[in-house]
């Protein structure tokens, strides 16, 4: 069987009851393997010679109101190939524990700190874990961007000694997914990719601004002077307004911001808030055309906090 050699880490942010699993792996669609994730348990990351029954059987025992080291142990010590594993549990509780088997490949090991825990096999060095959980520890927001930052950071430090493959990114909270019927409040994952953590960046920020709700701000702004003419600009190269952009943005450019805000399913967000993430997240922004929209709105929503 192959293993997912791999770097994860499994987190809890308990202000918003959400608790999650990012994952990075020379592996193909490590996101179907790896992360399990329930709002009323919380966080598995089963890795190196993946035993799945792990996920489903360590949620229920989380559920159950078992603490992740007694977790840890009862998985394990049913398994008689433990030796091989390396599980990360997190409980909605707080509770925080890992194993890593004496037979996972070199080098293998796990960090804990409070409401987390990193874990990997066949990495570079231990560097990749330390640099996860300084940065998860350090980096401000919410928690995916927390978990992003995190994978960012191993993989700068030395990553999979294999190198690059897949990446994804499980959150759940109470009633946070689709119209609040479940609890899968983000789940996103990039199954075969030459640089799959900047990919799963990418598209999560296309899923945060498509899915996720955001507070209501006090006050919006109008775009205006060389931004507006340059959003205008990319709104006639993607075919939505006709005319000459200038530094005033009236209802036309209006009426194409519009169109451009259904064609992208971003009805979460009304016109106004739109424009004034725009306004505000233009010179943040990357890229050209569409992702440079899409990553501007970004920016300029991130100052909203999610509800």
């Amino acid at each position: 069987m192959p293993r997912p050699s791999t770097f994860s880490i499994v987190a809890r942010d308990p202000e918003r009851d959400a608790v999650g699993v990012a994952v990075q792996s020379k592996f193909v669609g490590v996101g179907a393997v790896v992360p399990f994730v329930n709002a009323d348990a919380g966080a598995v990351a089963t890795q190196s010679y993946a035993n799945v029954a792990y996920g489903p059987d360590g949620l229920d025992l989380l559920r159950d109101g078992r603490p992740a080291d007694e977790v840890v142990m009862e998985l394990t010590g049913a398994d008689p190939d433990f030796e091989s594993r390396q599980v990360g549990i997190v409980g909605q509780d707080g509770s925080v524990s890992a194993f890593t088997g004496d037979d996972c490949f070199d080098y293998a090991g796990d960090i804990q700190g409070e409401d987390y825990t990193v874990q990997g096999n066949i990495l570079e060095n231990r560097e990749t874990l330390e640099a996860m959980a300084e940065t998860f520890e350090e980096t401000e927001g919410g928690l995916p961007e927390r978990l992003i930052a995190a994978l960012h950071a191993g993989n700068d430090a030395g990553g999979d000694k294999r190198g690059e493959q897949s990446a994804a990114l499980y959150v759940a909270k109470p009633e946070g997914g689709y119209d609040g019927r479940n609890d899968r409040w983000v789940d996103v994952r990039v199954d075969d990719h030459e640089a799959p953590i900047d990919e799963l960046e990418r598209v999560f920020k296309i899923y945060d601004v498509t899915l996720l709700e955001r507070a209501e701000p006090d006050e919006t702004r109008e775009l205006s002077e060389n931004t507006a003419s340059e959003v205008a600009e990319t709104l006639g190269e993607l075919g939505f307004f006709e005319g000459t952009p200038t530094e005033e943005f009236g209802d036309k450019e209006r009426d194409a911001l519009e169109e451009f805000r259904g064609m992208n399913n971003f009805e979460n967000h009304s016109l106004a808030v739109l424009e004034d993430a725009l306004a505000r997240g233009w010179d943040d922004s990357s890229g050209e055309g569409e992702e440079k929209m899409v990553d501007a709105i970004w920016h300029g929503l991130s100052r909203l906090e999610r509800k």
